[in-house]
């Protein structure tokens, strides 16, 4: 469903928009993601709106069948890519694992400021954005996500979040169409 409005407090939240993520290759280049989440920021910011960078430096602890996420990243992994122009006002959240509210402080970051609504972007569509999306709609957030400012390794689980996961959990819509709505 395209995204009908924005409320009054609503907080962007983009996900691992980091060195080390955005230099895997993706669904859609990264760089156009990149490019349409600093433009959310800088909208948002424009509109005294909350701003939350996310990145992610570690792992949850269970084994999987995968092995992923093994060895050292290079020291600059986690770093946020300079292009988001991070801001004194914007929150930052570091988790450890694919969701950006479990073990970490943004739940309380967000209703401090009393936020009631989330759009997301970031990468990966299926993994972190997901996963956080749907925290946020089990908190009571009215969920938004920007489908062109999201990226994913695997196109399957990309369309899958997009078209079957997303639309039951709130609205979808274009980067363009969320900045319209902010006025």
């Amino acid at each position: 469903m395209p995204a009908t409005t924005l409320d009054a407090t609503t907080a962007l939240v983009l996900i691992d928009l980091q060195k080390g993520i955005a230099a895997l290759p993706t669904v859609h280049p990264t760089t156009e993601v990149i490019a349409r989440g600093a433009r959310l920021a800088a909208a948002f910011r424009a509109h005294g709106l909350p701003v939350v960078l996310v990145n992610v430096t570690g792992r949850a602890p269970g084994r999987t069948e995968s092995g992923a996420g093994h060895g050292t990243p290079p020291a600059d992994w986690a770093e946020l890519v300079p292009e988001l122009d991070r801001q004194p006002t914007d929150i930052t959240v570091t988790k450890q694992q694919w969701g950006a509210f479990h073990g970490t402080g943004l739940d309380l970051e967000l209703r401090r400021r009393g936020v009631t609504q989330v759009v997301f972007g970031g990468i990966a569509t299926s993994i972190g954005v997901e996963s956080s999306a749907r925290a946020a709609h089990e908190h009571g957030y009215h969920v938004t996500v920007a489908t062109d400012a999201v990226t994913d390794p695997d196109e399957a689980a990309h369309r899958r979040s997009l078209e079957r996961i997303f639309p039951l959990l709130g609205e979808t819509d274009t980067t363009d169409a969320i900045i319209e709505l902010l006025g």
